[in-house]
């Protein structure tokens, strides 16, 4: 918590968060008196910069380990689940940072912690690729690849390049999923990774991701032409398959089980066409539909209210706290809106959530206006 880094990354977050629901389950005097200080460090923690910074030894998740490995009933309650709401009517199923070339392609690939080359390589738009993006935690970020691969038939051949994130080994990770699958906990079964613990995904769609593709092992490439050489290799390794698969984006992965596109194990005959039928997603959860709101719904926030001020002489944002009997209480001044909003929660300046909701809003579009030069109207909450 010394470290100015570690109070911004969302390591420390997590490892906080996940330490806040594992250690009321030992009931020992020790395990209370770390709690305590939890509580206090999560107060100390600054405005996240990024979820994982990749450093070459990240101290937080180590120190879960250590505790995990003293006490393996609390590993399954040191994780918790990804809110990621998949789709069963569209794909990708499940949302994320990544790009979608073409549907109907049968080569995905993860650039790891290369977040540049996934946007030079997604640019080139290479034939036969079908997502490209990042995958940087052993945990979520491959529940993710296993739920998006599986509901989307089309996918044979799975490319694992770039940076592989330190301590976290997420490209190792999928490997070592790919060739030892998970054990009873759902860990994954020869990774080193910090956390490879998935549960968001079950052990059918473990196996059904480990029939369907094989991956191809490029860590720490970031070569482009060297990439998009492999995609097309492999695009012409589909297009060249069987008769019963020609018609069909994909070929059989090296070392498992004939797997027709349909998913069937066995021969489906040489069929003119074969159409792709998306499954229902692995992981399921309830879809809300909000309801209309109206401005009356922001409540009065006892903390006051605040004038937001875009300058585009400055390129700032001024903004003016005021209480509800109109005195002014103080001055913020940014340059961007997550500095300032952060600043205005961190001093507890807001205390309703629907006026917090309002004053990110607002504070979004005035950065907006200065970005694009048009006039900012402070909207009425």
């Amino acid at each position: 918590m010394r470290l100015s880094k570690c109070r911004k990354c969302g390591c420390m977050k997590g490892t906080l968060e996940n330490l806040k629901s594992s250690l009321p389950l030992l009931k020992i005097k020790d395990a209370k008196e770390l709690l305590r200080h939890v509580n206090e460090w999560s107060e100390q923690l600054e405005p996240l910069e990024y979820p994982c910074f990749g450093c070459k030894y990240c101290i937080p998740p180590e120190a879960m380990t250590l505790l995990t490995s003293k006490y393996p009933a609390l590993a399954s309650a040191t994780l918790s689940n990804c809110e990621f709401e998949a789709s069963n009517a569209s794909w990708p199923s499940i949302e994320g940072e990544y790009t979608v070339l073409d549907k109907s392609a049968p080569v995905a690939v993860s650039t790891l912690a290369s977040v540049k080359l996934e946007e030079k390589l997604a640019r080139l738009k290479p034939a036969g690729l079908c997502i490209i993006g990042k995958t940087e935690t052993e945990n979520i970020g491959i529940d993710k690849i296993v739920t998006n691969i599986i509901s989307n038939p089309g996918i044979r051949s799975l490319i694992v390049a770039g940076k592989d994130p330190e301590g976290h080994q997420s490209g190792k990770t999928l490997l070592a999923l790919w060739e030892n699958g998970v054990d009873k906990k759902m860990r994954v079964i020869g990774s080193k990774g910090r956390r490879p613990i998935l549960k968001n995904i079950t052990p059918s769609d473990v196996t059904a991701f480990q029939k369907q593709i094989r991956i191809d092992d490029m860590i720490g490439c970031e070569n482009t032409k060297t990439l998009t050489k492999k995609i097309n290799e492999l695009s012409q390794k589909a297009a060249s398959a069987s008769p019963s698969l020609k018609t069909v984006h994909g070929f059989i992965p090296v070392g498992t089980k004939s797997l027709s596109s349909c998913g069937c194990h066995g021969d489906c005959g040489d069929q003119a066409a074969i159409s792709i039928s998306l499954p229902k997603p692995a992981a399921s959860v309830p879809t809300v539909t909000v309801k209309k709101h109206s401005k009356s719904s922001v409540k009065l926030d006892k903390a006051g209210y605040f004038v937001i001020l875009p300058s585009k002489k400055n390129g700032s944002i001024l903004v003016e706290h005021y209480s509800y009997d109109n005195k002014f209480l103080r001055k913020i001044r940014g340059r961007n809106s997550r500095d300032i909003y952060f600043t205005i929660i961190n001093n507890k300046w807001v205390t309703e959530l629907s006026h917090a909701a309002y004053l990110g809003k607002e504070l979004a579009r005035a950065e907006l206006s200065l970005k694009k030069g048009f006039k900012f109207v402070q909207d009425g909450a």
